[in-house]
């Protein structure tokens, strides 16, 4: 795997987080949602956690994450939850409620428990069923005014 491709993910997830933080405070080309900057901070994080991921894959390193960057992350997926449940957006709630099972389990898989692992991989492939279902249901509603549950 080259180096690009390790790093990718995290790279766009951060490149899109400051966008959104740019968007919303530079230029306000965003509307001023509470939402939004929820948002743009979740994936600046997320973003530097999965560079830092790719990096430490590319140089060999051990990818899993440490117990304390999971706690870390269990908090911003629990301020996500909260913000869009709080606001009334059930879908990205839901995704955030994924978020936090990942990391969830992942603290337990990076102390050395087997049972984290299988719930680890469960919850990831959940959630990224979710993710996958939401940006096809969001770029069909949009591009095509179908209305695809959410």
């Amino acid at each position: 795997m080259a180096a690009a491709d390790a790093e990718r993910p995290g790279s766009c997830r951060l490149v899109t987080g400051l966008i959104l933080f740019v968007g919303l405070t530079w230029f306000q080309v965003f509307a001023k949602e509470q939402p939004l900057y929820m948002a743009a901070s979740a994936f600046s994080a997320y973003g530097i956690l999965w560079f830092a991921i790719g990096w430490n894959r590319y140089r060999f390193n051990d990818p899993r994450t440490d117990a304390g960057m999971c706690v870390a992350f269990m908090v911003i997926s629990a301020m996500g939850a909260t913000m869009f449940f709080k606001v009334a957006d059930r879908p990205a709630g839901l995704l955030f409620l994924g978020l936090f099972a990942i990391c969830f389990s992942d603290l337990f898989a990076s102390i050395g428990l087997r049972v984290g692992e299988a719930y680890w991989a469960s919850s990831y492939i959940a959630t990224g069923g979710r993710l996958i279902y939401l940006a096809y249901a969001t770029t069909v509603n949009f591009a095509l005014a179908y209305h695809c549950p959410v």
